[in-house]
Formats: structure tokens, sequence, C-alpha cells
């Protein structure tokens, strides 16, 4: 076999790199695994795209260690029996090409994962090293993100949070049960353990940062994780009651949401179809209403059939149809808490309405003003000089609001 360039090591690698969500927005087009050639990806050579708390947007070299792993993953397209081409980079090689590609200003950091080679705790040894590298011998500065394999060494997870940003574990299902039946040589009850010990070292490095500035820092961004959706029978409730529990007890920062994607020569235990990329997308906003808009698990699964989110409107215009009794709210005298649960209002919205409400009395035209659009907001509010008189009281409200025919997901690459 001939030896591979680095070039073309990074077309494999950073290929390989694209089914792991957990750093990057959901924003680019996804496509089946078993598809090959083309030109024209969103996501080609290793650039993707990462947010910082503040809201800023980062761009990140996405790759690989090796796309060579031990494992038999059933959903992934990397496990050990897989028939892909193979590429591994050595520790100074992932060195030296973020430092150009961070010279060249196309990043602003590092996202690096790795298939299981040799083992869990070898493997771990050379992402560590890599991040050590960079901070210690390069003085790098940038963005840092590692994924941590969670049957490796706890002192070596350790030295990985001291060179990170962030670090992340991927549950990638879940249920146990799931977990058991498509990822053998995984352990759930591990990887809970593993993103426990890694929120308490967090919690305490704030802590000690709190109370002394020259306190080490550990992984001050926090830790994150992927769930994939539809790769196994687990619904829609499922997810978000996984998710609502590792936000609770282990402080994540962000569970992100990955659609199956078809792979070659899959197993017949998997779906022989990807779910719809909508699924992934109400399961992001419910996921929000969790976050940030005060909605419980119980009050978003009150409005699934058979489990799964409503495809055809998104889970705060299913709650609020369901729960009508709690509405109209007065735009003018509402709470934030009940101006969150209308319909339309996102965050940044609401705090608007509030801040513009104290100098006058907001009218619709106000509320217009501040929203994209007024289509699902208006049966739930009440302004200055409007009152929903009659309509939540409609048996079509559901089709006054929610489009006949749903929008199409469009390809930028679609002729």
């Amino acid at each position: 076999m001939a030896k591979l360039t680095r070039l073309e090591k990074l077309a494999i690698l950073a290929d390989a790199a694209k089914y792991d969500a957990s750093c990057a927005s959901s924003g680019a087009t996804k496509r089946d695994s078993r598809d090959s050639g083309g030109i024209g990806s969103t996501t080609g050579m290793g650039i993707c795209h990462s947010y910082a708390p503040d809201g800023r947007c980062i761009s990140l070299l996405k790759i690989l260690m090796t796309n060579q792993c031990m494992f038999e993953c059933t959903y992934c397209i990397n496990r050990s029996s897989s028939n892909v081409r193979r590429a591994a980079f050595t520790v100074q090689e992932v060195v030296d090409l973020t430092l150009d590609f961070y010279k060249r200003n196309y990043i602003e950091g590092l996202f690096l994962s790795s298939g299981i080679v040799r083992s869990p705790d070898y493997t771990m040894e050379q992402i560590v090293e890599v991040a050590r590298r960079l901070r210690e011998e390069h003085g790098f500065r940038g963005y840092i993100h590692l994924k941590t394999i969670p049957e490796g060494d706890a002192d070596l997870i350790a030295r990985a949070g001291r060179y990170a940003d962030r670090l992340s574990i991927n549950l990638e299902l879940p249920t146990d049960d799931g977990i058991a039946a498509l990822a053998p040589e995984k352990d759930g009850a591990r990887i809970r353990r593993t993103m426990a010990h890694l929120g308490a070292r967090i919690g305490d490095a704030k802590a000690e940062r709190r109370t002394s500035k020259k306190a080490p820092v550990f992984a001050p961004a926090g830790q994150s994780t992927q769930i994939i959706v539809g790769a196994d029978a687990s619904n829609d409730d499922h997810m978000l009651r996984t998710s609502s529990a590792l936000y609770g007890r282990y402080g994540l920062r962000r569970v992100y949401y990955s659609a199956f994607s078809p792979i070659p020569d899959a197993s017949r235990s998997l779906p022989a179809q990807p779910p719809p990329l909508l699924r992934e997308h109400r399961l992001y906003q419910a996921d929000w209403l969790l976050r940030f808009y005060g909605f419980s698990v119980e009050e978003i699964s009150a409005t699934m059939q058979g489990g799964h989110l409503a495809l055809d409107m998104d889970p705060k215009l299913a709650w609020a149809i369901e729960r009508r009794e709690m509405f109209p709210v007065d735009v003018n005298r509402a709470p934030r808490e009940s101006l969150l649960r209308v319909p339309g209002l996102g965050a940044r919205v609401v705090d608007r309405l509030i801040a513009a409400r104290r100098h006058r009395r907001l009218r619709l035209d106000d509320v217009a003003r501040l929203c994209r659009s007024l289509r699902a907001i208006r049966p739930f509010i009440e302004a200055a000089d409007w009152r929903p008189v009659g309509l939540l009281d409609r048996a079509d409200l559901k089709a006054r609001i929610v489009p006949a025919k749903p929008p199409a997901q469009l390809s930028l690459f679609t002729t």
C-alpha cells in the first residue's frame, strides 16, 4: 500500500470526523454515509463551526487522529469491520496542521477525536499529547475541544481538561439497552461515571477561580455529548429524558443530536432508512425549551404522540395549543416566564419587549417590529389594541397557524 501524503490523510480523516456533531451547529446539509465523490461540501477538509458561550462563531479544524478502531459499534462507519479507507496522523502532524491552518487564519481552534487503536489509554495519550505540545511548546492560545474516551485512565482525562477548553464524551444512544445492543464494547454506566467525574472537576475548578484568579483552569467551556437519532428504537421522549438527566446531574453545556446516516455494509439490526431530518430539528427545539425557556420534560412529553414530537409544528406551539387556558398573555404586564411560553417569541424578543414596555404601552405593530412574523403569536397575546377574541376557541386554530404544506429542507447543491 502506497504511503499516504498529509493532504490525503487530511481528506480521509476530516471526512471521517464529520459524523461527530458534538462541536458543531446542525446547519450544514447531512449527507448519506454511502455516498462518494462529488464536489462542493460545506464541511470539506476539516473546517467546521462551533459557538462560544458568548455567541461567537468559531472556525475549527475538525479531524480524527485515526479512523482505525478496535471497537465494533454497529452504527459507526469507522467500526473495526468496516471496509473504508484507513489513515492515521502522528501527533506532530496534527500539531503542524493546526498551526499551519491557524497562521493562515483559516481556523481559530481544533476539534480532535479518534478511533480507538491499541488501547483506550494509548489513544487518549495521543490526543492529550497533541494538546500539550500546542499549549506548552508552541504557546497556542486558540480554542481546543478534545473528545474524551471514557474507557481511558482517569489521570489522562484529567490532563486533557488542563489543556482543552471543552471536553466531550459521546453517549451515542439514550438507553443502556441500546448501547449494549449496538456498541457492545461501551458501557453506559461507565460513560455516565466519567461525565460525573468531569462535571465535578469542572465545578471545582470554577469555584477555585472565583476565589483566586491564579487557580488552574479545567475545561472552562464545560463538557458536551452526542446522541444519535434513529439508530435504535428509542423515541423522542427517551432522548429528551436522557438529555434532561445529563444537564441536571452532570452539568453538561450541550447535548447534540445527530440523525443516523446509513453506512456501507450495514447490519440488519440498523434501520434501512435514516430518520427525517426534521425529527433532529424538533429535538433541538425541544432541548432549547428545556435549557432556556423553563419547560419540563413532562410538559413537552404531554404533547407527543407515541413518544414522538410532532413534525408539522414546533414543540412550543404544540404545547400552547394543548394548553390554551394559559393564554392570552398580556405583552404589557406578563412576567418574562409567561412571555417565554408564547409561540413565536424567542428569549431575545421577550427581553426587547420588556425593555420597550417600560416606556409605553405596546401595540400589535410594536410586537410585529420586534418579531419575524405574527402568524403564530397573534392568537396567544394581548396588546394595547389587540385581543384574540374567539381565536383560542377555534377548532381550526392549528390549521390557521401551521402551513398546510410544511417548508421543504433545500440543499445548496440541488439543481
